[in-house]
């Protein structure tokens, strides 16, 4: 009882007097409670009142009424926690007490439940001790929840275990199936610790020993040949690297060991105190020509890095976690100030060694993976910048003052236009890598790259700085045609490609150039084949393929409208296509890459934002829907297959629009025969063809309906906002009735169901030539279908 909100009425004789079954009613809606307790503070004082109020028959109880103006209100954790340090006395006692009168014995397991007069009792001594407590700290008066009973709290730690087993369990299993499949396409080769391979083959190449020990875990026991041509000059001269190589070579670990072994060096240069090669640590105000200067740009402090995401953030806790939280609040705020005050001391030491520009962001995520793959017993940190994600979460992340950060050109250039403190001195810089450098300094697609470039050159200029620049076309010369040799012959100088991308990049020495490719610049192990056929014909062709070819395929376009169209058609021949293209979302690009590499049958319709630098697994075949505008991104495309000495195929679909591409292919490739035709079996293709023309008379027509219904729609909305009257000239389809658009849906409907029976039916069907049935009495049933694409080209005898 209350009399006011600083008044608390203390009334023991008739606690005594209640019975046993209301406590416990009032004990339970105390657990249930979640007010705020009291902490006290000042004493308890008497409170005058008129001797005629106890004159009532309620009151007969009643002692003294005391009031409290000394106190302050905390949160139900905290008054928990004080008051089981009050109640640390008095639980020993308890203890003693116990033991003393012998009650205290180990209950067997098998025990059944107490009568209810035991179950009264006990409640009885519950009650009498919660009442003790109350007399020894009076300091206390919390409106939360008390202490649990001790066989809630061992029926919640037996709750415990049990989740904590089938948790295990569960873990067991998964860890299982992960190894049995992947999990994501990004990361490297993940083998088990117990099974490790040789890596005596890496020793004479001045492998660090904590990145030879991650390589034989991840099952690389002999390096490529472009790791071992690249690794002693990159690691043990420090020269600056131009590679070429095929696709599917290994390049990644050509520029990621050697900057792993470059911050081990810096690590050791550090704690020891010694003298590195670069330039000192001292920040020297240059203008910058690009850069705003500090007047121009607002003050962009960092804002104090987070634990994770509001989404990581636990919303709920346990009961038995609360009881426990308080004690170790103040330890982790002082070891949350120590990991600060530490984290203050490294950003002054630590600074950026190295930087990886990439020009897709799916290539970005894949480089990380693999260097965090191989610096997985070195504690080397790296981090990655990319468009498409929160830039807060990344302005985090790079707080931690990672070594090592992966970026794409726009993202990064606007982290640095926005001053973020690790990326203000890159005068520390020992090694930049550009991936995929012919694309990256192509004129007009990077307009950042050039800015970064020309910064690193000047202001942030350090001449110890190692350069790395790799690519499958580094060094791919293009034969002009002759009026533009005969052109080109006056001019006395002529400078190559290399030259020109050196220039680009800032490389002002002798770099070590090595160059590995063929001249067909693809990899042996690869088939090229073709199909001439006209525009409408393609997409017979390619459901033609995907149907008797099952398997992990990609298909290629030069638009983004041409991979919506044929998501859509796909989707309705039931293929189950996954799109990727640069107007989807991030997050979305990223699932439907892992759900392709989880497939082992599925098909990725694709632009060339996947064309470059993607290690997808076992991809077994790659399609041309549009021939490629540029040899380089044909050679490219066709390079997600066939990888790492694994077989693959490659189909170009040839139309009369493509044909002035796939000649300048042949001619920059120097293949002097054209390619061979893939064999297509023209009995299956009317039935193919009749399914090919319903889906796209479905997909027009819903094509239609959505883009007039969302049209529309606007139109609607914006007209009962400015409260004037709808125009049926503005309306697309000319503002159809009702009547009309059951008649559309029905129709449709009809579609569907006839294109659905026609799927059910078997497109590829064998004849048997013997109407005899067999001696055993029956006959085999054989394959409709070849194994693969390539076995039925080397049914046919085609060249190579």
């Amino acid at each position: 009882m209350c009399v006011s909100d600083c008044c608390v009425v203390k009334h023991r004789q008739q606690y005594q007097k209640m019975k046993v079954k209301k406590v416990t009613k009032v004990r339970r809606s105390r657990l249930i409670s979640s007010k705020r307790g009291v902490v006290v503070k000042g004493e308890w004082k008497a409170v005058n009142v008129d001797p005629s109020v106890f004159s009532d028959d309620g009151l007969d109880g009643l002692v003294c009424f005391e009031e409290l103006t000394d106190y302050s209100l905390v949160e139900p954790e905290k008054a928990l926690t004080a008051q089981d340090h009050s109640q640390t006395p008095s639980r020993a006692k308890k203890k003693k007490r116990k033991q003393r009168e012998g009650d205290v014995k180990e209950k067997p397991a098998n025990k059944k439940k107490k009568s209810q007069p035991e179950e009264e009792a006990e409640e009885v001594s519950v009650l009498d001790e919660t009442l003790e407590d109350d007399d020894e700290c009076p300091d206390v008066t919390p409106e939360t929840p008390h202490k649990t009973s001790k066989k809630k709290k061992q029926r919640k730690k037996k709750k415990k275990e049990e989740a904590g087993d089938q948790s295990q369990k569960k873990e067991e299993e998964a860890g299982a199936q992960s190894q049995k499949k992947k999990k994501s396409w990004s990361r490297g080769q993940e083998g088990s610790e117990g099974q490790r391979s040789d890596v005596s083959a890496w020793k004479d190449l001045f492998v660090p020993a904590s990145v030879l020990e991650a390589l034989s875990v991840l099952g690389f026991s002999a390096p490529t040949p472009i790791q071992a041509l690249t690794l002693p000059p990159a690691i043990r001269d420090r020269l600056d690297i131009l590679g070429a190589a095929e696709t599917g070579s290994g390049k990644t670990l050509c520029f990621g060991i050697p900057m792993i072994h470059s911050v081990l060096e810096w690590r050791k240069a550090s704690d020891g105190e010694q003298k590195t090669d670069g330039p000192e640590d001292t920040e020297v105000c240059v203008e910058s020509l690009y850069l705003p200067t500090s007047s121009e740009t607002p003050d962009s402090s960092p804002a104090p890095e987070t634990s994770g995401d509001p989404e990581e953030t636990e919303t709920s806790r346990d009961p038995e976690e609360t009881e426990t939280s308080g004690d170790t609040r103040e330890e982790n705020e002082e070891e949350q100030e120590e990991g600060a005050d530490q984290t203050q001391r490294n950003t002054h030491k630590q600074p950026l060694l190295g930087l990886v520009l990439t020009p897709t962001r799916e290539l970005a995520v894949q480089v990380k993976h693999h260097i965090d793959a191989v610096a997985r017993f070195t504690g080397v940190k790296t981090a990655i910048v990319v468009g498409g994600m929160a830039p807060q979460k990344q302005q985090r992340v790079l707080m931690r003052r990672p070594e090592i950060v992966i970026a794409t050109p726009g993202r990064l250039w606007e982290m640095i236009r926005e001053k973020h403190p690790h990326l203000q001195n890159l005068r520390q810089l020992r090694c930049l890598v550009i991936d995929e450098a012919d694309r990256m300094v192509e004129k007009g697609h990077f307009a950042e790259l050039e800015n970064l470039l020309e910064m690193l050159s000047t202001s942030q200029f350090n001449p110890s700085r190692q350069t790395f620049v790799f690519s499958a076309t580094l060094t791919m010369e293009h034969s002009l045609p002759v009026r533009l040799q005969q052109k080109k012959r006056k001019k006395t100088e002529q400078r190559s490609r290399l030259q020109l991308l050196m220039e680009k990049v800032g490389i002002k020495g002798k770099p070590k150039v090595i160059d590995l490719t063929r001249k067909e610049a693809t990899v042996e192990t690869l088939t090229e084949t073709r199909i001439n056929c006209t525009k409408e014909e393609k997409d017979l062709f390619l459901y033609y393929f995907l149907l008797q070819y099952p398997g992990r395929s990609m298909v290629f376009a030069n638009s983004i409208d041409c991979i919506k169209r044929l998501s859509a058609l796909l989707q309705i021949l039931d293929c189950a296509p996954l799109p990727l293209h640069a107007n989807m979302h991030q997050k979305q690009r990223l699932k439907n890459l892992e759900r392709f590499a989880e497939s082992d049958s599925c098909v990725l319709l694709t632009t060339d934002v996947a064309a470059r630098g993607l290690d997808i697994p076992n991809v077994q075949h790659v399609i041309h829907y549009q021939v490629p505008r540029t040899t380089e991104t044909y050679v490219h495309r066709s390079g997600r297959t066939a990888r790492a000495a694994r077989e693959g195929l490659t189909l170009l679909l040839i139309g009369p629009d493509d044909l002035m591409n796939y000649r300048k292919i042949c001619r920059t490739l120097a293949k002097s025969e054209e390619l061979p035709v893939f064999p297509v079996q023209s009995a299956c293709m009317n039935a193919i063809k009749e399914r090919v023309t319903l889906a796209r008379k479905i997909e027009k027509m819903e094509y239609f309906h959505s883009r007039e219904k969302q049209h529309n729609s606007w139109v609607r909305q914006a007209s009962e906002a400015m409260e004037l009257d709808v125009d049926e000239e503005l309306l697309l389809g000319g503002g159809k009735d009702e009547c009309e658009e059951r008649e559309q849906q029905r129709l449709m409907k009809i579609l569907k169901k006839q294109l659905k029976q026609l799927i059910s039916q078997p497109v590829f069907t064998h004849q048997r030539k013997t109407k005899y049935p067999t001696q055993m009495g029956r006959l085999q049933p054989s394959r409709t279908t070849a194994d693969t694409a390539l076995a039925s080209l080397s049914r046919d005898t085609l060249p190579r």
